[in-house]
């Protein structure tokens, strides 16, 4: 968070005697994207991951996976902004989205909004998306509730949260040791693949 500073350069690197690791302190001191940026990966960006939650530079990792055996199908890291899950969605369904039989793709209620959903049936993909109906009106309507479908496949995307526990933790991507989105992307790309190699033995085993 050091690293984290005004973009025309106001201000005066943190300093302590001369010592490269000096103590700062950032309380009251409002920060933001537009006015700011880090020094060591300009393309990190301040993200809150929820309300009361410290916000940290971040990217922001995206995953597609396979309901059936819980393998991932794509992955794919963005900039950390308000809007990359669900541009992410659209870009990591697009290459499946040729096949000849229906595909349907399963997610939380962020993505429960006019826009999204109008792209997903242009795309022929059917939205299977949480509804989200606090004080507002989901764009989610009968015409998808009413299958059965749509349960299981709410119920089944909770599983992707078990590849993001391991590739944060076994793989190492709670806190990347690389700098850049391409360099990171490219870790969090193989710790994906690593994580469906690490599963398809045991799914072998299962089925032999």
């Amino acid at each position: 968070m050091k690293s984290f500073r005004p973009k025309d350069g106001s201000d005066e690197p943190p300093s302590d005697g001369g010592c490269r690791n000096a103590e700062a302190d950032f309380h009251g001191e409002r920060r933001s994207n537009e006015t700011h940026a880090s020094t060591t990966d300009p393309d990190a960006k301040l993200y809150r991951k929820g309300k009361g939650k410290e916000a940290k530079l971040s990217f922001m990792g995206h995953g597609l996976m396979q309901n059936r055996h819980g393998l991932l199908a794509n992955a794919y890291l963005t900039e950390a902004t308000g809007y990359a899950e669900r541009i992410a969605a659209l870009h990591v369904i697009e290459p499946f989205c040729d096949r000849p039989q229906a595909i349907t793709l399963g997610a939380h209620k962020a993505y429960d909004t006019k826009d999204f959903v109008k792209d997903l049936r242009s795309m022929k993909v059917t939205h299977h998306v949480a509804q989200n109906v606090n004080g507002r009106r989901s764009a989610i309507d009968g015409r998808t509730t009413r299958h059965p479908g749509y349960e299981v496949s709410l119920r089944i995307r909770k599983r992707i949260e078990e590849a993001f526990g391991w590739i944060k933790m076994v793989a190492g991507q709670d806190k990347t040791k690389f700098r850049g989105r391409d360099r990171v992307g490219w870790a969090f790309t193989f710790a994906a693949a690593a994580y469906d190699l690490v599963r398809l033995p045991k799914l072998m085993a299962v089925s032999s």
